[in-house]
């Protein structure tokens, strides 16, 4: 729910069909972390997923797999 109903637009699209995606499959550790990422601001969110900018060291995988999956379609 969290990942579909977000600032603006673009997020609950990308963060919307990541959820769908990958949800299901990810483990508690990644759970955890997808979590603390929608605590996120949107426009940094939207930054680091377009590759605007880098996210947090911590975070960078994970953002690269919603680039991968919700902007590519892998």
């Amino acid at each position: 729910m969290r990942a579909n109903r977000r600032g603006i637009k673009e997020m609950d699209i990308i963060l919307g069909r990541y959820a769908g995606a990958r949800l299901e499959t990810l483990d508690e550790e990644t759970l955890d972390l997808f979590d603390a990422l929608l605590s996120e601001n949107d426009q940094d969110l939207y930054q680091w997923v377009t590759g605007q900018s880098a996210p947090p060291g911590r975070l960078a995988p994970l953002v690269e797999d919603i680039a991968q999956v919700a902007c590519v379609g892998k």
